[in-house]
C-alpha cells in the first residue's frame, strides 16, 4: 500500500533536504499479500470455532441465527476499529527508527506489529473495564437488547471514521480520545433521550480521571523528553549522539540497539494499552448477545468459589448494618440503579443494596458454580453482579459512606470476588484483537510516520533525539497500563519529540504543531457529537 504524503506548504524547507530521506515506498510482492490475507481469513475462521466451542460447551440450543448475524458484524467493527487504531498509531513507533536509519521502513513496520501483538496477549485487562466503567449502567444491564446493539455500533463507527479522518490528513491524532469521546457521546445522547439532564448519562469521576491522563500525557512527554535529552547532552559527550545521519548509513551498533530497543518498548506498551479498549467492547458484545456463554466466568476455580461465598457473607452484614432500620419490600434493583446512575444515596440505597448481596450469594450458592447457572437466568445474575460492584465502587469512593477500614477491605475483598465473576476476558479475544492491532500496524502508516519524522522539527531527527521520545513514551504507557489508564501513545510521542527539538534549539514547524494541536482539541467534541448522533440513528433502526 503506498500512501502520498501531504504536501508543504509553499517555502517550507523539508528537514531531511541536507540528508538523506529514509526510503518509505517498498514494492509489495503477491505472496506477501497471500499471506496477509491468509492470516486475516484464518483469524476469522479462528473467532467463529471458538464462539462455536464456547456456546456447544454450555449446551444451549440455538433457535435464532439472528444474534449470532449482529454478534458477528459487531466482531467485524470491533475488530477493523483496531486495525484502524494498529495503522492510525505505527508512527509513534517506528518513525524514529526509520528516520535515523535504524531499521528499514518495511522491517520496522512488521517488527513493531509482533510486538504490538505480543503487548495485547500480555495485557492485563485493567484499561478494558476502566473504559467500560465509563458507559452507562442502564445501557450495560441491557448491553443485548437494541438500546446496546446501538451504543456499541456507534461508539466504535464513530471512532473509526474520526480515526479514518485524520488519518489521511496524516495528523497523529489520539485513538484513545477518540474513543472516549465517542463513549460520552453516547451516555449523553441515551440520557437526553431518557428525559435526564446530558451530564447524568456519564460517570464524570472516571471521565475526569481519564480526561487527566490524556490532558496531561502530551505535556508529561513534552518536558520529561526535552529533560532526558539535556541530561544526555550533559552526561554523554559523543558528538554522534546529537547530530543527524549522514547518508542512508545506519548509527553505531550501540545507538541503534538503544533505538530498536525503544522502537520495541514502545510498540509492546502501545499493544498492552490500546489492545485492551477492544478488548472491553467485544466482551460487552458477547455478554449482551451470547450471555450464556460469556456473562460469567465460568472457568473460576472452587477456591474463588468458596473465597466469593465468605466475601459475600461479611460484605452483607456490613451492609446490612449501615441501613437497619429499613425494610425493603419488592424489587431492590431499581434503587441500586439509582444510586449508581445518580450517586445520591437516600434512605433506600443501603437496605437495598443489602439484599441485592443476599440475592447474588442465595444465586450462586442454589448452584454451586458459575459454569452450573442455567442459561435462562445466567445474564440476570451476572447483571446483578455487576450492578452490586458498580455501586460498591461509587460507595468506597464517597466521603459521607462512614465506613471504617475494616468495613473497607472487607467491602473491597468482596468487590473483588464479584469482578472475578465476570470481568474476564477469553484468551480467544485477546487473540483476535492482537491479530487485528498487529496486522493494522503493518499498513498504511506512511502518513502519520511522514509527519512525525519530517514536520514536527525543522532539523532533521538526531539519535538522541529518538531514543529520548521514545524512552519517555515507553515508560509513560507503561505506567498508564499498570494503573489502568489509557493515555495516548500518539500524544506522548509526538509530544516527546517536539520537546527534544524544542531543548535542541532546532526550531519547530510551527504550522504542523497547529495542525496537532487542533486535531488534539477537536478530537474529543466531535467524537462525542458523532456518536450521540449515530446513536440516535441506530436506537431507531434496532
Amino acid at each position: 500500500m503506498t500512501d502520498i504524503a501531504a504536501p508543504l506548504p509553499p517555502g517550507t524547507q523539508t528537514p531531511t533536504e541536507s540528508h538523506a530521506r529514509p526510503k518509505l515506498d517498498h514494492p509489495i510482492e503477491p505472496l506477501t499479500v497471500i499471506i496477509f490475507l491468509g492470516i486475516i481469513g484464518s483469524a476469522l475462521l479462528f473467532v467463529a470455532y471458538s464462539l462455536y466451542g464456547d456456546v456447544a460447551e454450555t449446551g444451549a440450543k440455538v433457535t435464532t441465527y439472528l444474534p449470532y448475524l449482529l454478534l458477528f458484524v459487531a466482531l467485524l467493527i470491533a475488530l477493523g476499529f483496531e486495525f484502524v487504531n494498529g495503522f492510525h498509531d505505527t508512527a509513534n513507533a517506528v518513525a524514529t527508527v526509520i528516520y535515523t536509519h535504524s531499521l528499514p521502513a518495511n522491517i520496522a513496520v512488521v517488527w513493531s506489529g509482533m510486538f504490538n501483538l505480543f503487548g495485547v496477549l500480555m495485557s492485563s485487562g485493567a484499561v478494558a473495564f476502566g473504559i467500560i466503567s465509563l458507559l452507562p449502567v442502564e445501557l450495560i444491564l441491557q448491553v443485548g437488547s437494541g438500546a446496546g446493539f446501538a451504543m456499541v455500533f456507534a461508539l466504535l463507527i464513530a471512532a473509526i471514521i474520526w480515526n479514518l479522518g485524520t488519518w489521511y490528513l496524516g495528523l497523529p491524532a489520539s485513538s484513545s480520545h477518540t474513543l472516549i469521546g465517542s463513549i460520552i457521546g453516547v451516555g449523553v445522547a441515551n440520557a437526553l433521550m431518557q428525559g435526564q439532564d446530558g451530564t447524568s448519562g456519564v460517570d464524570w469521576t472516571k471521565a475526569t480521571e481519564i480526561g487527566y491522563a490524556l490532558l496531561l500525557s502530551p505535556l508529561f512527554g513534552f518536558c520529561v523528553a526535552a529533560a532526558l535529552f539535556l541530561l544526555l547532552k550533559f552526561a554523554v559527550h559523543n558528538p554522534a549522539l546529537y547530530t543527524a545521519p549522514k547518508g542512508e548509513q545506519p548509527p553505531p551498533w550501540w545507538i541503534r540497539s538503544i533505538l530498536i530497543l525503544t522502537c520495541t518498548g514502545v510498540s509492546f506498551a502501545h499493544g498492552s494499552n490500546d489492545g485492551q479498549k477492544g478488548m472491553g467492547l467485544i466482551m460487552l458484545i458477547l455478554i449482551g448477545t451470547v450471555p450464556t456463554a460469556y456473562a460469567l466466568n465460568r472457568a473460576m476455580p472452587e477456591s474463588q468459589m468458596v473465597e466469593f461465598r465468605t466475601t459475600s457473607t461479611a460484605a452483607a452484614l456490613v451492609v446490612e448494618s449501615k441501613g437497619a432500620g429499613y425494610n425493603i419490600i419488592g424489587d431492590p434493583r431499581p434503587t441500586v440503579t439509582q444510586y449508581v446512575a445518580r450517586r445520591t444515596i437516600s434512605e433506600g440505597t443501603y437496605p437495598s443494596l443489602a439484599v441485592l448481596i443476599r440475592d447474588i450469594s442465595k444465586q450462586v450458592n442454589e448452584y454451586g458454580t458459575l459454569a452450573q447457572v442455567p442459561a435462562a437466568v445466567v445474564g440476570n445474575t451476572r447483571n446483578d453482579m455487576y450492578l452490586a460492584s458498580e455501586a460498591l465502587r461509587f460507595l468506597l469512593k464517597d466521603k459521607e459512606n462512614d465506613l471504617d477500614k475494616t468495613e473497607v477491605a472487607t467491602l473491597n475483598s468482596y468487590k473483588k470476588s464479584l469482578d472475578n465473576s465476570t470481568k474476564f476476558i477469553p484468551t480467544w479475544v485477546k487473540i483476535a484483537v492482537a491479530i487485528a492491532l498487529g496486522l493494522g500496524t503493518m499498513v498504511g502508516w506512511r502518513r502519520i510516520v511522514v509527519t512525525v519524522g519530517e514536520k514536527i522539527g525543522k532539523s532533521h531527527l538526531t539519535y538522541a533525539q529518538g531514543a529520548s521520545a521514545e524512552l519517555v513514551a515507553m515508560g509513560t504507557i507503561g505506567a498508564a497500563d499498570v494503573f489502568g489508564l489509557p493515555v495516548s501513545t500518539t500524544h506522548v510521542l509526538s509530544s516527546g519529540v517536539a520537546g527534544t527539538m524544542a531543548a535542541n534549539g532546532s526550531g519547530l514547524q510551527w504550522s504542523t504543531v497547529r495542525d496537532l494541536l487542533m486535531a488534539w482539541v477537536l478530537t474529543l467534541p466531535i467524537a462525542i457529537m458523532l456518536s450521540a448522533g449515530l446513536f440516535v440513528l441506530f436506537i431507531n433502526i434496532f
